[in-house]
């Protein structure tokens, strides 16, 4: 009996163990051997890819650096995640730190935790340059484009200047699907960041063909996201990101992804820092998106 017990009792704190780690990232990453890295196929210039399992971009760079600060010498395997699975992903544990394009807001929150915020977008709409689209009005009756997972087109029917607009959701599964959409002609606009947008008008065939325009729909603070309950690698990523903030090493790294030619193309986007993530750099945060438009 006292031999079933003490198997019982080392096998329950086995299990303790490994629940333990399961939400302790950097202990994870040290047992395993590796941490892996979430990053996104077609949201330039924030994370993207370059083909062959090569991925790159602003929020990819930033996360390198954090890696290499936390994690000395520890390997990166690089995982490409969609809109519709980036939040699963994080919370089973498949990937330990999501550096794509996912905006930080209340409902995430109850799943997952955000770093401080290291980019701010706008939701804006992308058309042809030959349009007649200006404004949100102007999509009344129109083929929208959104990607699946993404709240875009959502914040646009909440949005007070849609009121009275109906139009048609035309979905793709992720954003270059959905520029696909708007450059065949089967979407009249692409509601989305402003960056992304500008990242994929920037990469496509004919970039002077597109043009972003209409009013913002919403402010966005893009983060790194992380899985729940883990303070002290969010801590680990905090301290990075505040001392990058402080010496200026943000600065850089944006003026890198957004103001020079970035590949493939040697394309610039073309984004100077808007006044809200200036403000930012200054006095960091990890609030939601809901405390950036009240």
């Amino acid at each position: 009996m006292k031999k079933h017990l003490l198997a019982f009792a080392i096998a329950a704190v086995a299990a303790t163990g490994a629940m333990a780690q399961a939400n302790d990232t950097l202990a994870k990453a040290k047992a395993g051997g590796k941490v892996v890295m979430g990053v996104r196929e077609s949201s330039a210039p924030l994370s993207y890819t370059l083909g062959n399992n090569q991925f790159t971009g602003y929020h990819v760079e930033l996360c390198q650096r954090i890696l290499k600060s936390v994690l000395p010498g520890t390997p990166v395997e690089y995982v490409a995640v969609t809109s519709a699975n980036r939040i699963p992903l994080v919370q089973n544990g498949t990937v330990d730190i999501e550096c794509g394009s996912t905006t930080n807001n209340a409902t995430r929150q109850k799943d997952v935790s955000f770093a401080l915020t290291t980019y701010v977008t706008e939701v804006r709409t992308a058309v042809k340059a030959t349009s007649k689209i200006k404004s949100v009005a102007d999509l009344n009756g129109k083929n929208v484009a959104t990607t699946t997972g993404t709240t875009s087109v959502a914040l646009l029917r909440k949005n007070k200047r849609a009121q009275g607009i109906q139009f048609n959701e035309v979905y793709g599964k992720d954003h270059a699907d959905s520029f696909l959409l708007l450059e065949s002609g089967r979407a009249d606009a692409f509601v989305m960041d402003d960056n992304i947008l500008a990242g994929l008008i920037a990469g496509s065939k004919s970039p002077k063909d597109y043009a972003i325009v209409g009013e913002t729909l919403n402010i966005e603070p893009i983060a790194i996201m992380i899985r729940k309950d883990d303070p002290k690698f969010k801590k680990a990523v905090d301290d990075y990101i505040r001392g990058a903030m402080k010496d200026g090493e943000l600065n850089l790294l944006y003026t890198k992804w957004f103001m020079k030619p970035i590949p493939p193309k040697d394309t610039s986007v073309n984004l100077p820092m808007g006044k809200v993530m200036a403000g930012l750099m200054k006095t960091p945060t990890d609030a939601p998106a809901e405390e950036f438009n009240k």
